[in-house]
């Protein structure tokens, strides 16, 4: 076989080429999977900068430290926040322009004190012109009263005459019109008089709600006004317009709602025996009892909610603290557990726990970043799982989104 047959052989045929014309050129579709994959591989970039870069939403949890004893002695655990059955924000009942703003955040406030001032050179002038009104009506009652005393003088002179035949009974019967016209006179006069005096409170109220008062006692929580300002009980709808002067908080009315999985709400009773840990404190147990539970359920989080009372009033419990209760099912449960050992660890939510890279990790709070911390899940007890190698007091997010990585930026989502 001599060289131009090997050549031959080598050629590739047109059966052969893939631009062959019944199946095309090839290198469009690969262009465009490439392309794709691309996107798609831009696409998750673009997701996982722009949630590092701009933060991601999430909702914090707090990790808490078990009960003594274990978090088994109690049937039920539930979180939720400390609230005031008695708060109120004091407006004034009028417009005006504040001119003495008298309370200051943390001041106790007795009912009855003043709160605050307001311009009140309008009311004082009415109440002003109220009561001379009622001067000038009580000074023309005097008179009516001296007239109808002349003519009742005059009426028994007249039936003297009359009594001796020295006058007609027509003169008589005249001066007994007289005296009963001017009584008419008399009783129209003191109606006036009660009317003007109703002016005058009218009036005096009116000066009277330029005071603003403590509708009872307890501690101012909020200042939102200051000396200058509109203050008003209806809302002017500009932003220039304060509707409050202040928000009082009667921190004995302080108590606990928690929200308590409704596939768990029939472990709990009105007046059963509980313990409250603030998460603020994780080493204080607060003794407590059920108040209520509420007889309605979220559907959105299949919930319900239950009031709990506080035992033991103290001044380091403040609304809006968030706080753990545990319920028993009597009351002796709850000595029990002051007495035995707690155990390793701390409580947090379930959905906090997440798997990366093989690990058991959980996302604390740092300010506004979330930073990854490797834990040990223990023993799981309804909603919440003992883990270690987080301390009590740990702020966690509850729902890590899929994307979020260390030190990723966060926004707590308000409550």
């Amino acid at each position: 076989m001599d060289k131009s047959d090997l050549l031959n052989e080598l050629r590739i045929g047109k059966e052969h080429r893939d631009d062959h014309a019944n199946g095309g050129p090839h290198w469009p579709w690969i262009a465009v999977a490439s392309l794709v994959a691309l996107a798609a591989v831009g696409a998750a970039g673009w997701y996982y900068v722009a949630g590092n870069i701009h933060g991601f939403t999430v909702e914090a949890a707090t990790a808490s430290a078990p009960n003594a004893g274990g978090a088994d002695t109690s049937v039920l655990q539930a979180t939720g926040y400390v609230t005031a059955r008695r708060a109120a924000t004091v407006s004034a009942q009028i417009t005006g322009t504040l001119t003495e703003v008298l309370i200051e955040e943390g001041e106790r406030v007795e009912k009855g004190q003043v709160l605050a001032r307001l311009e009140s050179t309008q009311q004082q002038a009415y109440l002003a012109q109220a009561q001379a009104g009622a001067h000038a009506a009580q000074a023309q009652l005097a008179q009516v009263q001296a007239l109808l005393a002349q003519n009742q003088r005059d009426l028994a002179r007249q039936q003297d005459i009359v009594a001796r035949k020295l006058a007609s009974q027509q003169s008589l019967e005249l001066a007994q019109t007289q005296v009963a016209t001017q009584a008419a006179t008399v009783a129209a006069q003191r109606r006036q008089v009660d009317v003007a005096l109703a002016n005058v409170q009218a009036a005096q109220v009116q000066l009277d709600y330029c005071t603003v008062r403590a509708p009872f006692s307890g501690m101012v929580t909020a200042k939102a006004a200051q000396v200058g300002e509109i203050v008003s009980p209806l809302s002017a709808g500009g932003g220039f317009t304060r509707t409050g002067v202040g928000t009082i908080v009667d921190m004995d009315s302080l108590e606990i709602e928690v929200d308590v999985n409704e596939s768990y709400i029939s472990r709990v009773v009105p007046k059963q025996s509980a313990q409250a840990t603030l998460d603020a404190y994780p080493d204080w147990k607060i003794p407590a009892h059920v108040i209520a539970i509420i007889p309605t359920a979220d559907r959105g989080k299949a919930t319900v909610k239950v009031r709990i009372g506080i035992d033991a009033k103290d001044p380091r419990i403040l609304p809006d603290m968030g706080a753990r209760v545990s319920f028993f099912e009597d009351a002796s449960d709850a000595s029990k557990t002051a007495a035995a050992t707690p155990p390793k660890g701390v409580l947090v939510p379930v959905s906090a726990i997440v798997r990366r890279e093989g690990k058991d990790i959980v996302f604390a709070i740092d300010a506004d970043h979330a930073r990854a911390r490797t834990v040990a899940p223990g023993q799981t007890y309804n909603d919440l799982r003992l883990v270690e190698g987080i301390g009590a007091g740990t702020r966690v997010i509850k729902q890590p989104p899929a994307e979020l990585s260390d030190g990723a930026k966060v926004e707590i989502k308000s409550k």
